[in-house]
């Protein structure tokens, strides 16, 4: 299984649009991995999770791999999460070739979204509801909705997937885990974690986590035996606000056996 993370922001991107903070005007004159997108990632090229506004500048930075997906997974309606607007670009009046219908999953906000946004086009889309610990078969992969704590007035989700006995928990957006997902994930055993850490060193209390919940959080899979030698864990969907360039980010998390995220970072599990 491939995994390749498109972006590794949180909403406003680094360098934020409108910001001149002294993490925003660093990141402009480095450039690197300390430019980041809007968070999404793409799994064996037919899988994408999440739809932010950034796909069209993944699409460039790229290639055509970026939109030849077949399936979409969306983890919750943030707009950086969820723009269904550019997926009516996937439709007759504004592309060519653009292969077969694209089967789209969520939450009941996402399908309600997609049926409104997509009203006049929905032969073009398969849109399918998915309900916490149910798990689909979805292009290939064995894929689990498991409740995350973060947006309030809908079921937010993060993602266990599962092909040919390797597996990925796609862990974000969250605050920390509920119970009831660890309580899951205690029966399974994970080969990469991609976790949450757009609060940096800011007070974890809040619908995200930060460096101290996304080492607590490895903690407490290793208490529950999910993880094993080879296992990996990936903290990305990082805010400007939090004052750290990949560097910092490093240094802070890397000794703890925590790898950082950046845009374009692929593992093979």
């Amino acid at each position: 299984m491939k995994i390749r993370l498109l972006g590794s922001a949180a909403a406003e991107g680094i360098p934020a649009i409108f910001c001149r903070c002294e993490l925003c005007q660093k990141a402009k004159e480095l450039g690197g991995k300390d430019i980041r997108t809007r968070t999404s990632a793409l799994v064996d090229d037919n899988l994408k999770i999440d739809f932010p506004p950034d796909t069209f500048m993944h699409v460039l930075r790229d290639g055509d791999m970026i939109s030849d997906f077949e399936h979409l997974i969306i983890t919750h309606t943030h707009h950086d999460h969820f723009y269904p607007e550019d997926i009516r670009m996937r439709t007759p009046d504004f592309a060519k070739d653009f292969g077969d219908v694209l089967n789209i999953y969520g939450n009941e906000n996402v399908v309600q979204r997609c049926h409104e946004t997509l009203e006049n086009e929905k032969e073009y889309f398969n849109i399918a509801p998915v309900q916490a610990f149910t798990t689909n078969e979805i292009g290939g992969k064995l894929i689990t909705p498991l409740p995350a704590d973060h947006k309030p007035d809908e079921n937010s989700f993060i993602y266990f997937i599962e092909k040919e006995g390797k597996t990925c928990l796609y862990g974000h957006d969250t605050g920390v885990f509920p119970e009831e997902t660890f309580n899951w994930l205690a029966q399974r055993v994970i080969d990469i974690a991609i976790l949450d850490c757009t609060n940096g060193l800011i007070d974890r209390k809040t619908i995200h986590m930060n460096i101290e919940a996304v080492k607590d959080t490895k903690a407490k899979f290793a208490e529950l035996g999910v993880l094993h030698e080879k296992s990996r864990v990936v903290a990305t969907h990082f805010s400007h606000n939090c004052g750290l360039l990949h560097d910092d980010l490093e240094k802070l998390l890397v000794p703890f056996g925590i790898d950082v995220a950046y845009d374009g970072m692929e593992f093979q599990v």
